[in-house]
């Protein structure tokens, strides 16, 4: 059984707290390793590490940052399957899924390798007479990431790619259901030529959480996870005079119009609700389908399901794999026990035919969902895809923005005026015209609205770039010192 402990100052640093926590293979709920959680020297040690690596970092040029980011970005790429089956025995998603986060999180460190023209600042000359203006940016020092179980590999590179080449240093506290993969990462950027402490990795808990949030050395802090998580992570760190950007929950719709194609939508609804076993926070979990269609999509997606190819990662052929532990898997289960009670009809029931190892659950398929019901409401995480029927784009765009959460949404429609208008009118983040995921590129950034996010920065991207800076605003005159007068008056620029 493996031992999983932390990154500190450039090297792995088992614990001493005598804590630990399980570490499972989902597909066959075998536990594989002991995950060291951190105490709160610990953290300190971590961050002290960071503080004292931060001077020479920031003086590093931006062309040797750049240089790290690009020899990052080679090691990942060749390593995308080693990366990918770490994710797969942690996690339990496929390895085609995988590898696709692997794909993605690779976009982030592509786009942290252009630093040099990112972090550039304006410059205004003559602004008044015999007067300069300019603007730079400058890092925060050290910096936090603490990140979800879904995405392992792909959320920290959201935040520490653009991070580390900044200027700042870093501390991640990944989750601790699948910590593997970031022990791994955090190799490949020493074998990248990035000096030790800069980048370093405590395992734990909210032990750990609430250290970072507290810690009076850490500027700034990101989060990805929950809605009640990252309010509390949000309220806390502000609290204590931090910068935070802390993105939560999602219920995402897609809404499906009348003159849509309704073989793509229903295939858009698979992929978008099942991929993953839908822990995803830009899944689909709610399709709203006019009544016109309802019975026609709500078919279509029906005989598909059962193509699905349920078991685990690791096997070819597969599409979903497990959830990430029993408890969650659970959880899960209870929305589908409690729907029918509620008046939703259990179209496709996942808890049949279920693998008597690991912790699958199958597809499901709801429908006459409403919005008063708990499938609806909470962000279930899981393989259950709800249809409520909607009379036609109002309704939808008004379900929609009824909802609290507001990550991504989607619509499928043929009329290029509704789309737009969609995208006018919807109160959401993040939304999709005839895309089922509509996860921006890594050259925009990453972000829902409402109780999807709490700060008004996103995730990567150019809003990646400004959160992990700040800017600083030189004026400058160099006037012949014999000219030299006492003026008490305001300064003016004419």
């Amino acid at each position: 059984m493996d031992r999983i402990s932390h990154w500190i100052d450039g090297k792995v640093v088992e614990s001493t707290s005598g804590r630990s926590a399980a570490v499972f293979n989902p597909a066959t709920g075998v536990q594989t390793g002991a995950l060291d959680l951190a105490s709160v020297d610990e953290v300190d040690k971590a961050v002290a590490a960071a503080k004292a690596a931060f001077p020479a970092w920031r003086a590093t040029s931006l062309s040797k940052r750049a240089e790290v980011m690009f020899r990052l970005r080679e090691l990942v790429d060749a390593n995308r399957k080693e990366i990918a089956a770490l994710l797969t025995a942690e996690h339990g998603k496929v390895l085609s899924d995988s590898l696709g986060e692997v794909a993605r999180g690779l976009e982030n460190i592509e786009f942290a390798c252009g630093i040099p023209q990112l972090i550039k600042g304006d410059y205004s000359e003559q602004a008044a007479s015999g007067i300069d203006v300019y603007s730079i940016r400058q890092p925060l020092g050290v910096v936090a990431g603490v990140t979800p179980f879904n995405f392992p590999a792909m959320v920290p590179m959201w935040m520490f790619a653009n991070a580390l080449a900044c200027g700042n240093t870093f501390v991640l506290k990944p989750s601790e259901k699948d910590p593997s993969v970031n022990m791994f990462v955090a190799e490949l950027l020493a074998q990248a030529g990035l000096p030790d402490g800069c980048y370093n990795i405590v395992q734990g808990d909210k032990v750990a959480v609430n250290r970072l949030l507290e810690h009076e050395d850490i500027a700034a802090l990101s989060f990805v996870g929950s809605t009640p998580i990252a309010k509390h992570i949000y309220e806390t760190g502000t609290k204590n005079g931090k910068r935070v950007q802390a993105l939560g929950g999602a219920k995402n719709h897609m809404l499906v119009l009348s003159d849509a194609d309704v073989d793509m939508a229903a295939d858009a609804a698979i992929g978008a609700g099942y991929g993953s076993a839908g822990e995803r926070c830009m899944a689909i979990s709610v399709v709203l389908a006019a009544d016109s269609i309802a019975d026609e999509l709500v078919a279509k997606i029906a005989e598909r399901i059962p193509g699905v190819q349920v078991g685990p990662g690791t096997e070819a052929g597969n599409e979903m794999g497990p959830l990430i532990t029993a408890d969650h898997r659970d959880k899960v289960r209870g929305y589908i026990d409690n729907a029918p009670g509620e008046g939703a009809s259990l179209v496709v029931d996942g808890r049949e035919d279920v693998a008597s190892e690991g912790f699958f659950l199958n597809p499901t398929l709801l429908d006459n969902v409403t919005p008063d019901m708990a499938c609806y409401q909470d962000e279930i995480f899981g393989p259950v895809l709800s249809v409520v029927r909607v009379s036609g784009y109002q309704e939808g765009i008004d379900t929609i923005n009824a909802s609290p959460f507001a990550n991504g949404t989607a619509i499928f429609t043929r009329d290029g005026g509704a789309a737009r208008q969609f995208q006018f009118d919807v109160e959401v983040g993040m939304v999709g015209i005839n895309v089922p995921v509509p996860v921006p590129v890594s050259y925009y950034s990453f972000g829902g609205w409402k109780s999807s996010l709490f700060g008004d920065t996103h995730i990567y991207g150019p809003e990646g770039v400004n959160f992990y800076t700040q800017a600083k605003v030189i004026t400058s005159r160099w006037p012949d010192p014999s000219t030299s007068t006492i003026d008490l008056g305001f300064p003016e620029t004419r």
